[in-house]
């Protein structure tokens, strides 16, 4: 598994996000979706990324005198693991989930600078719900959404599929003097 520092930098979670779920991409095509990124920048992520087995090669071509190279994200490397959450403190927490939705905003904008953009036509959705959980009934959640969108993540572009990118995060909500076991 990835450190948490690793995987949180902004430019990384941003070139983790843009290939999750879209196969294979060249570093230019990388590039071509993160335009604000700089080249150099980008390479030195990706190589950072594709060091630490985050990312593997998938193909490489000879192009002009230099090698082309397309990556992919190993999905079950790209996380960061119940330990390493453990050991974070909360300004850790705190900066993560800083970086976390800064990448969702940044998303949703590149979405939204589009001219063909139409949120209501494409199912733009951001909702937030409550469930009332033991300990045991909310790991099961976790393990069901997981696994839903698990079992969606194995289909390729085609057919009229658009990717779309599902973001999740779960917060406690315990208010003040709440009894958490009752």
């Amino acid at each position: 598994m990835a450190t948490v520092n690793l995987l949180l930098h902004p430019v990384r979670m941003r070139v983790i996000q843009t290939l999750v779920g879209a196969g294979e991409l060249t570093t230019a095509q990388l590039r071509e979706r993160l335009p604000d990124v700089s080249p150099a920048t980008m390479y030195r992520h990706v190589a950072t990324l594709t060091q630490a087995g985050i990312l593997e090669v998938v193909h490489e071509r000879p192009v002009r005198g230099t090698v082309e190279r397309s990556y992919r994200v190993r999905q079950d490397e790209a996380l960061v693991d119940e330990e390493a959450r453990a050991g974070m403190t909360k300004d850790d927490h705190r900066q993560a989930f800083t970086v976390f939705t800064g990448a969702m905003m940044t998303d949703l904008d590149r979405y939204l600078s589009r001219e063909d953009a139409d949120p209501a036509q494409e199912g733009v959705l951001y909702r937030q719900g409550a469930v009332w959980a033991t300990p045991e009934e909310f790991s099961a959640l976790v393990e069901e959404l997981e696994a839903l969108v698990a079992r969606r993540t194995g289909h390729a572009p085609g057919d009229g599929r658009v990717r779309h990118i599902i973001s999740l995060a779960l917060v406690p909500d315990k208010a003040a003097g709440e009894d958490p076991v009752s």
